[in-house]
């Protein structure tokens, strides 16, 4: 009887605009036991992958010399053709105003830009990086946006979507978010909790968030919340099982509903605590809740160097 294939190693290609946090996504993957290397030349790429057991993650970017994303595309879909090496290309991007702020705040000069480091020569540098990695953004398997990410949300995504396989369980992140800044990338299930009775329109309630005990109590004497709770925990009682099952390491459930405050924030309480009751280990994030935060790590990182805490982070209010 022949002898069962060692589990497939995982391989983290890394790259995204400059200033979207690529060097603080791969310093959390070499704390997660990964070996990484950081802007090698494409022709060396396979040659790293080469043989060995250890999770490796590489950064690749705009500032290669002889970048070339369809390049890039064919390293990943010739090791893809390899049984030993499980390949996932993660993208990092952030909002060109953010990006822009984040390095008229730090005065780096940005890798594409024509000469100078602030004004509109970054954002030429800027508009040129996204025109030029527009290939690998479509492709890519995981596209983290930190515009409004504080780092610690980053860096707890990026467990759980490539934490060490003999980790326990499935990791499962619960978000709350508002509509009108869009659907979170990083979400796997999206449920809208628009249907529900809006508390914005009483007055008293209005400043209050999901969170509080006078928001619980509007949103679930709802006639619709008490049916509509019992079909989804039974939903998700169905399928999170079964993601188990098929191998799947990491699920973010977002719940979203017109500002981000109130109904999603209500929901998404109530099912981390649901979540967690039953053994499942959970992250919860209120996206529209995280609080304003003066140092990040996303900025403008050069090579391996770090630059936690010399730039600032945009959040929503």
């Amino acid at each position: 009887m022949d002898a069962p294939l060692p589990p497939a190693r995982p391989v983290v290609l890394v790259t995204g605009l400059s200033g979207a946090g690529k060097a603080s996504i791969l310093r959390t993957l070499e704390d997660l036991g990964f070996e990484t290397v950081d802007n090698p030349p494409l022709t060396i790429i396979e040659e790293l992958v080469g043989d060995g057991a250890t999770p490796l993650a590489i950064g690749v970017d705009a500032r290669t010399r002889g970048f070339d994303a369809p390049e890039v595309l064919r390293v990943v879909a010739r090791l893809r053709l390899r049984p030993d090496v499980a390949v996932s290309l993660v993208f990092a991007t952030a909002e060109a105003p953010v990006l822009l702020r984040r390095y008229s705040e730090t005065r780096r000069r940005h890798p594409l830009a024509p000469g100078g480091a602030l004004g509109s020569r970054v954002d030429q540098g800027i508009a040129r990086e996204a025109a030029l990695l527009a290939p690998l953004l479509d492709a890519a398997d995981v596209v983290l946006d930190t515009s409004d990410l504080p780092l610690p949300d980053l860096r707890r995504q990026i467990e759980r979507r490539f934490r060490p396989a003999n980790a326990a369980g499935l990791g499962i992140g619960v978000m709350s978010f508002g509509f009108p800044k869009g659907l979170p990338r990083e979400a796997d299930l999206v449920l809208d909790m628009r249907f529900l009775r809006n508390p914005h329109y009483d007055p008293a309630l209005r400043p209050m968030t999901g969170r509080e005990s006078p928001i619980a109590a509007f949103v679930e004497a709802d006639p619709a919340f008490a049916p509509f709770w019992d079909r989804m925990t039974g939903l998700l009682d169905l399928l999170l099982p079964r993601y188990v099952a098929e191998g799947k390491k990491y699920l973010t459930l977002a719940f979203g509903c017109t500002g981000g405050r109130h109904r999603s924030v209500l929901v998404a309480e109530r099912m981390a605590s649901h979540l967690t009751a039953l053994g499942w280990r959970v992250d919860l994030i209120h996206r529209e809740l995280t609080p304003p935060t003066t140092p990040s790590a996303h900025g403008p990182a050069q090579g391996g160097s770090s630059v936690a805490g010399r730039e600032a982070l945009s959040h929503s209010s």
